[in-house]
């Protein structure tokens, strides 16, 4: 997919990966449509890189459909945003646990919907559901969050073989821990020595790469991660007695705490 002259939507732009996307997509050409929660953020941002804002809150069940519908034709999907939920289950309440389901999952599930049929009409289009490595590998205090990003992963790579025949690509990216942007670096939490991070722009150039080259699943992870997520997925009960030893409880009820404070 070529995105010189592509119609990208966005969603999650005024989050910090959400407008490292947004800048990379801009300088590869693209015809940027931003959506995000808050207005003093996106349409400042939309007016630098030439592009539409259009506010929209996807935990508002009608909200996809009519940010669709606002958003005109649709050459490219970027799903992007998304809600923290780390932290134990009893911690969540009903409606807060709708909330997340909603954003982080129905909602790029019903836009993928809506957008992809036009695209194959089209013959041509791309979807990218921007998730993370905790759609591989589970860990304590964070089963919601697991349970929207393993959610993603399957529907975007079966939808990917539904949607080959007709010219539209899906592609899933999959950030580990992002330093001076979005959820890791919002609640402020410190890692262990040893551990590795990457930078909104990493998680921007592989979604664009992803979307040039058609590709199923990208990591933006250093390597020692990448292999953990990968051993998360083979032997699930192995990954978390080594996430043990590593310190990982002591980082996801950290992660936790700090995403309660900002509730």
């Amino acid at each position: 997919m070529d995105l010189r002259g592509a119609n990208v939507l966005v969603t999650g732009a005024t989050g910090g990966i959400g407008r490292a996307l947004a800048r990379a997509i801009a300088d590869r050409g693209g015809r940027l449509v931003l959506t995000g929660r808050r207005a003093n953020v996106l349409e400042p941002l939309a007016d630098r890189l030439g592009g539409r804002a259009i506010v929209a809150d996807l935990a508002d069940r009608a909200s996809a459909e009519r940010l669709l519908d606002d958003a005109g034709q649709v050459d490219v999907l970027v799903a992007n945003a998304a809600l923290p939920a780390s932290g134990l289950l009893p911690d969540y309440s009903i409606t807060e646990i709708d909330r997340v389901l909603d954003v982080n999952l129905r909602a790029p599930i019903v836009m993928a919907k809506l957008a992809s049929a036009r695209m194959a009409d089209r013959g041509r289009g791309h979807l990218v559901f921007v998730s993370s490595l905790s759609g591989k590998s589970a860990s304590g205090h964070a089963s919601l969050y697991n349970a929207t990003k393993f959610g993603m992963r399957g529907f975007a790579l079966a939808l990917r073989e539904d949607l080959r025949p007709h010219g539209v690509g899906v592609s899933t990216v999959f950030p580990g821990f992002i330093r001076d942007a979005g959820m890791f670096a919002d609640a402020g939490v410190t890692l262990p020595r040893g551990i590795g991070t990457r930078t909104p722009r990493d998680v921007a150039r592989a979604t664009v790469r992803a979307v040039e080259r058609n590709i199923a699943e990208v990591d933006v992870a250093p390597l020692g991660l990448r292999l953990g997520a990968r051993l998360g997925g083979v032997a699930p009960a192995l990954s978390a007695a080594v996430q043990r030893r590593a310190g990982g409880p002591r980082i996801t009820r950290a992660l936790a705490q700090g995403q309660r404070d900002k509730r």
